[in-house]
């Protein structure tokens, strides 16, 4: 699959087939910074908004949702911390801390749709880029979820993505660093 094949059109159809109906859960596309935006009076579905229409952005958010337990889904972001670009080496350790688990996530949805992954350090403006600890340390995440069993919504948009892009079943080799 090449990187044009791969619409942000097709994962929304995708993901809210799956999650509107079961978990009132809209993938939907924005103009600025991704958010996770709770039903409301105003708005009725819960909605995972993905940044500029990015394939990977939208991946990235999903990679946090599957994380997201029933209270934190009723939370604006979920309640999770986050400190923008420019954040200090210490600032930069805790940002790759918490990133660990949705960074797993989203690795397994990207190899899931044969869509190239990226770890992503988030940190542009002061050259600090993921570190060699932290892409062991996603990828062990990885081999842990092999070991316990993906969990379900992640399990669920896994087969989907594979089933649409008609990718093999997954295995360990496709999560080797480089």
């Amino acid at each position: 699959m090449t990187a044009q094949q791969h619409t942000y059109q097709d994962l929304i159809k995708i993901f809210n087939a799956l999650f509107l109906p079961s978990l009132n859960t809209e993938l939907v596309a924005g103009d600025a910074e991704p958010v996770y935006l709770p039903a409301s009076s105003e708005y009725p579905h819960h909605r995972l908004v993905f940044a500029h229409g990015f394939y990977s952005s939208a991946l990235h958010e999903i990679g946090h949702w599957c994380l997201a337990g029933p209270e934190r889904r009723l939370l604006e972001d979920f309640g999770y911390w986050y400190k923008p670009d420019g954040r200090t080496e210490t600032e930069q350790a805790e940002f790759e801390r918490v990133e660990v688990k949705p960074q797993a996530n989203e690795w397994i949805l990207s190899v899931s749709a044969g869509h190239k992954f990226h770890f992503s350090a988030d940190n542009l403006s002061t050259g600090l880029g993921a570190s060699d600890t932290f892409k062991q340390t996603v990828q062990a995440r990885v081999f842990a979820l092999f070991d316990q069993g993906f969990p379900e919504r992640l399990r669920l948009l896994s087969n989907a993505l594979r089933a649409h892009y008609q990718q093999p079943p997954l295995s360990r080799e496709a999560f080797r660093l480089a």
